[in-house]
């Protein structure tokens, strides 16, 4: 596994640093949607949910400690202004993460070329992973992660936000809010049949939560 090949260099296919070797075919290319990367990744809406408890909170005390309307309302104005400028710096700093963020599948690998300032790409094969899953939320959009054999780590600060949350200490690296998650998870899945012999994905959802699958496992039963 590779991370951290400079992509300023000219790509003849975008999202890949290099040719694919002989015999090696590009399977599949995406990139996150920016307005559901905004909401839950960068995770506007609860800024917006914080700040709006922060005017509510403001009127209250301002009201009980008897401040005429005009002065509750100019504090309140100041709140909702912050709010909306960190809201405004996260929704950009989404934007140009699935601007400048492409995901890539082969036959041999996934490839993960992300970076706003410092473009870099992330080179997976499949003889590294153990396991895949896939969330697909209500709007459409889903998270393609993988997890990988014991002993290969990715580096967190470097690779998020493209990690499936809540893995800390062995972080897993994530197709983030891809507009059509299902078509990608099949991809990977018949790639990953057709490379290692790998059983195919489970689909997790937000009602049903499940454990990933295990692809080495499976195929050994």
């Amino acid at each position: 596994m590779s991370h951290g090949h400079d992509d300023f260099a000219f790509e003849k296919i975008r999202g890949l640093p290099a040719d694919l070797p002989a015999g090696e075919k590009l399977l599949w290319q995406g990139s996150p949607k920016w307005q559901s990367l905004a909401l839950n990744t960068y995770y506007v809406r609860w800024v917006a949910i914080y700040f709006a408890a922060l005017v509510l909170w403001r009127v209250s005390v301002g009201m009980g400690a008897g401040l005429t309307l005009s002065g509750v309302a100019l504090s309140c104005v100041w709140i909702a202004a912050l709010g909306c400028i960190a809201g405004g710096v996260l929704a950009g700093l989404a934007y140009l993460s699935a601007r400048t963020t492409v995901y890539s599948i082969t036959s041999a690998r996934v490839l993960l070329r992300h970076g706003i300032a410092v473009p870099l790409t992330m080179n997976i094969p499949f003889d590294l992973l153990e396991s895949a899953d896939l969330r697909v939320r209500r709007d459409g959009t889903g998270d393609l992660s993988v997890s990988l054999l014991r002993g290969q780590r990715v580096a967190y600060l470097i690779t998020w936000p493209h990690l499936s949350p809540g893995y800390i200490t062995s972080p897993r690296p994530s197709f983030r809010s891809i507009p059509d998650p299902k078509k990608a998870a099949e991809i990977l899945r018949t790639a990953m049949v057709d490379h290692t012999g790998a059983s195919g994905l489970r689909i997790e959802t937000p009602a049903t939560a499940s454990p990933a699958v295990r692809p080495r496992t499976a195929a050994t039963a």
